[in-house]
């Protein structure tokens, strides 16, 4: 399916949404103040050593100096046996006599800093790539533990014969990621180079950099669009930064020719998210409720543990019979809920409600269709088949925050709950506060300070219940508006 990437740069923020037939399938964002330091590469230098902590400070350009753990430095193992820090049952070699004051260090980072807390490094390099981890200290060739162990020899013996293709170039070990192991041959020979080509950057770099230098920093967004968005089946690439096209067009020059092909600069007068409509679909995307253009809805609903998602009729009634209109509203809720879960990239469980059908085939249509939208996904997703419930369970592999996560916080008025108790309910709760306070304390007067809402019913309709509990503990009981607090906000002062 042919699909055109739209980009929208500003100086504090990324957005890029992917388009396929005018319809928005996909959206990323990355914001500057919010993006981490973990991937880096720096050169460091020891500021101190402590040998008592095992552990040393390196001051690698940053605010605090960053932090290095004996169990975070690496040590080469013997031909042929995998990368691997200290080893259980073998004896550390302690941490002065691996790193002095004074020398400089490449480190990366594996931590961001917290708080008070410096970053925290490692002496092993990776990079990352697209399909491959590339560890160029180490031979190693490894199949990521999260693909199944039937397909790992086979895996392993690939990208052993790549890895060893003296054409390639040669050093180095590598990884095989989990969203590698449908991957060609041609697409792993790329990435190998790829992630060669930049260590020698880096290497480079760290010979001619001075101390406390950042000698590679993790792909931002830009980037990474053309080394995992783009594919054979993007025609286009639209970018309104003129100053970030050519930046990315001599990226892409460099490490991803074909990619950088299909870059054009747009100078439309339109905002580049309007050709599409994307903000509003962005809306949209944020809300509980997605309708269909047969007039079923879906309701979508993102907790802690799972996603569930319903689908309804809603106000459709096209069909023949209630059968078929079942059967119509399923099939199109398919589609829309797989294109949901990129959009909204959602992960994690997810059970889906389809509406009960009686008919077999009908099911199974719709669980057909079903796993040929999510085939489209380019995160790793499973789904099963229709439970004694009716009720179709999946899993989709969490990639990065979802959308409502990232755009959105929980209401200050209902702390995400999604509701607040009524105005009436809380003059109850008031009044049961007040008669507590009562027993406990003897103070002059109460009063109640509290929304607008609560305030106005205590004076109209529950004014004979706070003039009768005034009456039962023998106190005045006055009121007072506060703009400024929520619903179920209240305070009670004793005066």
């Amino acid at each position: 399916m042919q699909q055109d990437i739209l980009i929208n740069w500003s100086p504090q923020e990324t957005r890029v949404a992917v388009v396929e037939h005018g319809a928005v399938q996909e959206l990323h964002i990355e914001r500057m103040l919010e993006r981490g330091l973990v991937g880096n590469v720096y050169l460091g230098k020891v500021s101190r050593v402590l040998p008592g902590m095992q552990s040393a400070f390196i001051d690698i350009g940053l605010e605090r100096a960053a932090f290095l753990h004996v169990a975070d430095v690496w040590q080469r193992q013997p031909d042929g046996e995998p990368p691997a820090f200290a080893r259980k049952n073998e004896p550390q070699v302690p941490i002065e006599k691996q790193v002095f004051e004074g020398q400089a260090l490449m480190v990366q980072v594996i931590k961001d800093p917290i708080g008070t807390k410096g970053a925290r490094l490692s002496t092993q390099i990776s990079v990352a790539g697209r399909l491959l981890v590339f560890l160029p200290q180490d031979d190693h060739v490894g199949v990521s533990q999260k693909i199944p162990p039937a397909e790992r020899d086979a895996l392993r013996a690939r990208l052993q014969a790549l890895v060893g293709d003296k054409s390639m170039g040669g050093g180095g070990g590598f990884i095989l990621r989990t969203n590698g192991e449908d991957s060609t041959d041609a697409e792993l020979a790329e990435d190998i180079a790829y992630l060669r080509k930049t260590w020698a950057r880096i290497k480079e770099a760290s010979l001619k950099l001075p101390a406390m230098s950042l000698l590679h920093q993790d792909l931002d967004l830009l980037q990474r669009v053309l080394r995992d968005l783009v594919g054979d089946h993007t025609q286009t690439i639209r970018l309104d930064s003129m100053e970030q096209f050519q930046r990315l067009r001599a990226f892409g020059q460099e490490f991803m020719p074909a990619a950088a092909g299909k870059l054009q600069h747009y100078k439309g007068e339109r905002p580049i998210f309007d050709l599409y409509s994307i903000d509003e679909e962005v809306a949209k995307a944020l809300g509980r409720r997605v309708d269909l253009k047969s007039g079923g809805y879906l309701i979508v609903d993102q907790t802690e543990a799972l996603t569930t998602i319903d689908v309804n009729t809603g106000g459709y009634v096209g069909a023949r019979n209630f059968d078929d209109t079942i059967f119509k509203t399923n099939l199109e809720a398919a589609q829309a809920i797989a294109r949901q879960l990129r959009l909204r990239n959602l992960g994690g469980i997810i059970i889906v409600d389809f509406i009960d059908m009686v008919r077999d085939d009908h099911q199974q249509a719709v669980l057909a269709e079903f796993k040929k939208q999510l085939a489209r996904d380019r995160v790793k997703t499973m789904a099963g088949g229709f439970s004694q419930l009716g009720l179709v369970e999946m899993t989709r592999k969490r990639t990065r925050e979802s959308l409502a996560h990232m755009l959105c916080e929980p209401c200050e008025a209902c702390q995400g709950k999604g509701s607040v108790k009524t105005a009436r309910s809380v003059c109850y709760d008031i009044l049961r506060e007040i008669l507590r306070e009562a027993r406990q304390f003897n103070p002059r007067e109460f009063r109640v300070v509290a929304s607008p809402r609560v305030v106005e019913l205590f004076l109209d309709e529950e004014s004979q219940h706070l003039a009768g509990l005034s009456d039962f503990i023998k106190k005045p009981i006055s009121l007072q508006s506060e703009s400024a607090m929520g619903q179920e906000q209240y305070d009670i002062v004793l005066l």
